[in-house]
């Protein structure tokens, strides 16, 4: 007889967790915030302590994070956002620099342990499988690896396909919710995210196979294909603005080398009307973030381009995309992963999309990074730089050379200031090279 997980409340399905335990915590949209709730319970009743919390990254509440939990909770992130960026700078919280694709073989490699999985799921098909729905990331490796599963069992989730199929049996403790997911809505591009959307649409060749991430600016540069045919998806992430190019027959897979005909994704996050799109539909496929981040499965695609932002970009080419100095703001996440993966591509792209300026009007192509800024991408891998400026390829460019290109898409009211910067740092040599490059249409 099949096993079948034992039903009970989220206070009941907590209680097996003990002291110095780690737990791993799924993420995004698929946050178990009926377990959440349940565990901070026993945190208020003086129940735990040392209790290791693991997580990618979480949407909503994230009450274990506050310092009242100090010492009973140590929540660890591969991903500051904004339930949790604030305590990771106050040291409540920590940081896990790690890349996603190396994510899950901290689980499978036994760096990490998992004492119990906190996970969310659909109900069971007649076959007896339920799905990890819009995150299967790292927690396929968490479960696989976990001495005990803990799932909230939501009939509203959405059903994909893909490494997200699991078996019912796999759960130890059911708790049952019927929620529909936490829905985010993403404002629409402003006049700046559409101009720097359509220069990188005009890198996007027919046949391209795309990787980018969600916000304005992706949604920018989604926005301006309509023009474009037979377009693929390999990605780490996506939502919402897909779906029209789908429709359209835009997005069709058609020319991708492997899984044609698919979008690929490992994790998805949108509005109602995304969920409902991506519930039970074959043409979404969901892979461990071991197949989709890995740079040598992307490079099997041809003409990818990956499409990823930055908080600021030194005049060598080095992308901080983590923190602001010394403040974490996000995560490497899968940057370096996809800008080396289409590097590696045949035909494929690399591209940087950056706004010339923060909203404070700073310019974000700077002379050095800030004292304590994270370089996530190194300057020998990087490729294209967008702005709403234009476009520069710093491939195969010195430094001096490099300076005077991204000098050239800096907002015009920084450039005589970087120029300045530019001069102490190389000699007159650079002011040679900038009228040089000038000259050559092939490089302005």
């Amino acid at each position: 007889m099949r096993k079948v997980p034992k039903v009970v409340s989220p206070d009941e399905a907590v209680s097996v967790i003990k002291s110095g335990d780690s737990l791993y915590l799924s993420g995004f949209a698929n946050s178990p915030e009926l377990l959440v709730e349940a565990l901070c319970r026993r945190g208020d009743a003086g129940e735990l302590k040392d209790v290791r919390i693991i997580q990618l990254m979480t949407f909503g509440k994230a009450p274990y994070t506050e310092e009242r939990y100090a010492g009973i909770f140590i929540p660890n992130a591969f991903f500051a956002g904004a339930n949790n960026r604030q305590s990771i700078r106050e040291g409540i919280s920590d940081y896990l620099p790690v890349g996603l694709s190396d994510t899950q073989q901290l689980y499978r490699s036994g760096v990490f342990r998992c004492d119990v999985a906190l996970i969310k799921v659909t109900k069971p098909d007649q076959h007896g499988y339920v799905s990890l729905g819009v995150s299967v990331d790292i927690t396929l490796a968490a479960v696989e690896n976990a001495k005990i599963v803990i799932a909230v069992v939501d009939e509203k989730a959405p059903r994909t396909l893909g490494d997200s199929l699991i078996p019912y049996s796999r759960i130890d403790y059911a708790v049952m919710d019927n929620h529909p997911l936490m829905e985010i809505i993403n404002p629409p591009p402003t006049e700046l995210d559409i101009a720097i959307g359509r220069n990188c649409a005009s890198l996007i060749d027919n046949g391209a196979c795309l990787q980018m991430g969600i916000g304005s600016i992706p949604n920018a540069i989604l926005s301006a294909l309509k023009d474009h045919a037979d377009l693929g998806i390999h990605t780490e992430m996506f939502s919402d603005n897909v779906i029209p190019l789908v429709e359209e027959g835009i997005i069709n897979g058609a020319c991708k080398q492997i899984d044609r005909g698919k979008l690929v994704t490992s994790f998805m996050m949108g509005s109602q009307r995304f969920y409902d799109f991506i519930d039970n539909n074959p043409l979404v496929l969901m892979k461990d973030i071991g197949y989709t981040n890995d740079p040598f499965i992307i490079a099997q695609n041809d003409n990818v381009v990956a499409i990823n932002s930055a908080v600021e970009i030194d005049l060598t080419g080095q992308v901080c995309a983590d923190s602001i100095g010394p403040y974490m703001y996000s995560g490497v996440g899968g940057q370096l992963d996809f800008i080396y993966g289409a590097s590696r591509s045949r035909g494929g792209k690399a591209i940087i999309a950056i706004a010339s300026e923060t909203g404070k009007g700073e310019s974000k192509i700077t002379p050095y990074l800030k004292q304590g800024a994270g370089v996530v991408t190194p300057r020998h891998l990087v490729h294209y730089v967008v702005t709403e400026y234009g476009i520069v390829n710093l491939y195969g460019k010195t430094l001096q050379e490099r300076a005077a290109l991204l000098i050239s898409i800096a907002h015009p009211r920084h450039r005589e200031a970087l120029e300045k910067a530019a001069f102490e740092r190389f000699g007159a040599g650079f002011l040679r090279r900038q009228a040089s490059l000038k000259r050559s249409s092939s490089a302005f």
